[in-house]
């Protein structure tokens, strides 16, 4: 098992978004601002790691926009709502990226494909992967990470990872 690196502000934070920051919905999506729910003490994490990390980026699954249960506008409209809450208690996200796609069409968009992260290097040049921390409660999530080079904490039990039972461990791993 990896051991959590020694980091400075000049690291980044990537965060997985459901099942991380807000509740899963079992056999479905959160489609609307009405069916997203923060999991406990989340925001008020996400707070304190906006104060230790360069950067801190959201990189999300989204196949319900390619299966036709929501649109574009209807995950803009949950993101909005998401960070406008991290942001009035003092947090930050500086950019969401998402994949509409379905996972049989193999993007290269799709964790555990690069492409999210790809998208927020070129959006912030300033990112190194090797100093950059991807939370994560999936196996694709620990994949993405490991073919960024980045260290991948994940959120659940694991033998083969890091790993904590919430994202609000990440601040006594970060102490």
């Amino acid at each position: 098992m990896k051991s959590v690196p020694k980091i400075d502000f000049s690291w980044s934070l990537f965060l997985d978004r459901d099942g991380v920051i807000n509740k899963k919905r079992d056999g479905d999506y959160v489609k609307s601002v009405d069916e997203f729910e923060f999991l406990p003490k989340a925001i008020e994490t996400i707070t304190y790691l906006s104060s230790l990390f360069h950067k801190v980026i959201v990189v999300t699954n989204q196949q319900g926009i390619g299966k036709g249960l929501m649109t574009d506008m209807d995950l803009k409209l949950v993101h909005q709502h998401m960070k406008q809450h991290i942001k009035a208690q003092g947090g930050r996200i500086d950019a969401i990226f998402h994949a509409p796609q379905m996972s049989s069409e193999n993007s290269p968009l799709r964790k555990p494909n690069i492409g999210m992260a790809l998208l927020a290097k070129k959006q912030f040049p300033s990112i190194q992967f090797e100093k950059s921390i991807m939370v994560g409660d999936s196996l694709s999530d620990m994949e993405f990470a490991k073919r960024n080079g980045m260290t991948g904490i994940f959120v659940g039990q694991s033998d083969d990872y890091l790993s904590i039972n919430s994202l609000n461990e990440c601040i006594d791993l970060f102490r």
